[in-house]
């Protein structure tokens, strides 16, 4: 397989813990999304693979091209079941399912660079474009915390996609400046990633594409 991505891509970065946790071998092809003038994902090459522009884009073994990565992930769940993701218990799925949705749909899209640079477009500064990422991540992770087990991962004693989104959004959360202190389930979550071989090899720092 092969994944575009960008090593600091919250939404590329939970496809690429979804990857390592199923062990699963692809190459990552890097998107510069900062390089001038507009960015690699602007540019006709990659259009050409997701005219939207955006990161992650999975290329299967079947050569089957699929972007957007609640997709990806379910597309990887579905297709490479034996490390699973998800619980059995159809209630279970579901809560797990929504803490997902909740950073997916609700928290990550309202700090992504494109809105970012809108609200910049509109006229508001840096300390006003702050205020506003901190609201919607502050926000969205003390929801989680209330969402999640109290042992463990998100949701027992192995990850699943809960922790999938919610690493990289912890990640964001640190980019800009939010602090977890308020949020022990959360802490507890983090440390037990940092120590977890997938989610290591995930991690941006230890991406080809870190500068």
């Amino acid at each position: 397989m092969e994944l575009y991505t960008y090593y600091r891509s919250t939404s590329s970065y939970r496809v690429r813990i979804a990857l390592a946790l199923k062990d699963l071998d692809y190459q990552a092809l890097p998107v510069n999304l900062i390089a001038p003038p507009g960015g690699e994902h602007r540019q006709p090459p990659y259009l050409g693979i997701n005219p939207q522009g955006r990161v992650p884009a999975l290329r299967t073994d079947e050569g089957e091209l699929l972007i957007q990565s609640p997709a990806i992930i379910e597309y990887l769940e579905e297709r490479y079941p034996q490390v699973p993701l998800l619980s059995k218990d159809f209630a279970a799925r579901a809560r797990e399912r929504g803490v997902a949705a909740l950073i997916g749909c609700d928290v990550h899209p309202l700090h992504n660079v494109s809105v970012l640079n809108r609200l910049r477009q509109l006229g508001h500064d840096e300390t006003q474009v702050g205020e506003w990422i901190g609201h919607w991540i502050s926000q969205g992770l003390a929801a989680v915390e209330q969402l999640i087990g109290d042992d463990g991962y998100c949701f027992g004693p192995q990850p699943g996609l809960a922790d999938v989104y919610l690493i990289p959004q912890l990640y964001a959360a640190e980019r800009f400046n939010v602090s977890l202190q308020a949020w022990p389930r959360i802490r507890r979550v983090a440390a037990l990633a940092a120590t977890h071989p997938a989610f290591i090899k995930a991690h941006p720092a230890n991406q080809p594409d870190t500068p």
